[in-house]
């Protein structure tokens, strides 16, 4: 299982993503948010999802991003985070923190 929090900028809504992969390497989302947009885009996507077909897309494409219309900032880093978060899980990739920062 891997969680990750996600804490957006100005407006505040902050989001924990848990990403568990079953015995076939199927992955599962939970997700508790303050944003509603975020909680529906959530509810848009069908579990399990194959780790593959979610991450190893062009940017823009696949189940989370397709989910991600819900969203009314196309700024907004969770949709991002959720595939970070499912790629560490399903060992695609390392868990290292990601960061963005005005200077």
């Amino acid at each position: 299982m891997k969680k990750l929090h996600v804490i957006p900028g100005v407006c505040g809504l902050e989001t924990t993503i848990v990403a568990e992969a079953d015995e076939d390497g199927d992955i599962t989302l939970t997700v508790e948010s303050t944003c509603g947009a975020v909680r529906k885009m959530i509810d848009e996507i069908e579990m399990p999802l194959d780790a593959y077909e979610a991450v190893f897309v062009k940017p823009g494409e696949g189940p989370i991003y397709e989910a991600a219309v819900k969203l009314s900032h196309g700024a907004c880093p969770v949709p991002c985070a959720v595939l970070k978060c499912i790629e560490a899980e399903a060992g695609l990739a390392l868990s290292k923190d990601v960061s963005m920062k005005f200077i």
